[in-house]
């Protein structure tokens, strides 16, 4: 009987379930499952509205970005056009071009000018309007993942031993640093 009794107290004693155990090693636990697929879920939903969450604005800034987004398609929509009316009204067409055929050159270098200026900020702003986002974003998913915060890089804490503050500050021997110093590279 002691043996039984040994033998289902090594299997059910203990305050564990040895069979149980075994068994979600084998097959995972549905609640557990469950647990981190909502926590998954909850997550994504999190970046998407972190992403997609724009902050309010005001209605000038609103008006603002509405007419930095119309030359694009008005220049592309133009040229269309344009095609369109040499095909449609060849006369017509000419005496437009004719008249464009006596602008002098410098002006158009500085239209040139003007259009590159305007497109080349705004894709700027836009790029790093989104850098600046993605930047958020990622530092938002790393603290929310339960990352720490990024802390900047110091001195290891010596405490109040002075000969190991010494030797902390004290440049060590780097034999690869040595041999690119040696070959050239390191002097510009």
């Amino acid at each position: 009987m002691a043996l039984i009794t040994s033998v289902l107290d090594m299997v059910f004693g203990g305050g564990r379930n040895l069979l149980r155990d075994t068994a979600d090693l084998l097959r995972p636990n549905p609640e557990g499952a469950d647990a981190r697929a909502s926590a998954l879920q909850g997550a994504a939903l999190a970046q998407f509205a972190a992403e997609f969450g724009q902050p309010q604005r005001s209605a000038f800034d609103r008006a603002m970005d509405g007419l930095n987004r119309l030359p694009r398609p008005l220049f592309a929509l133009g040229t269309a056009a344009l095609f369109v009316a040499a095909m449609v009204a060849p006369a017509w067409f000419a005496q437009r071009m004719a008249g464009l055929a006596t602008v002098p050159e410098p002006l158009w270098w500085l239209l040139g000018v003007i259009v590159s200026f305007y497109f080349g900020a705004r894709h700027q702003q836009k790029g790093h309007e989104f850098r600046a986002a993605l930047a958020r974003q990622a530092g938002a998913a790393h603290h929310g993942l339960g990352g720490a915060p990024a802390v900047p890089v110091a001195l290891a804490d010596t405490g109040t031993d002075a000969q190991l503050a010494l030797q902390a500050l004290e440049p060590a021997d780097n034999p690869v640093l040595q041999q690119w110093q040696n070959t050239g590279a390191g002097r510009r």
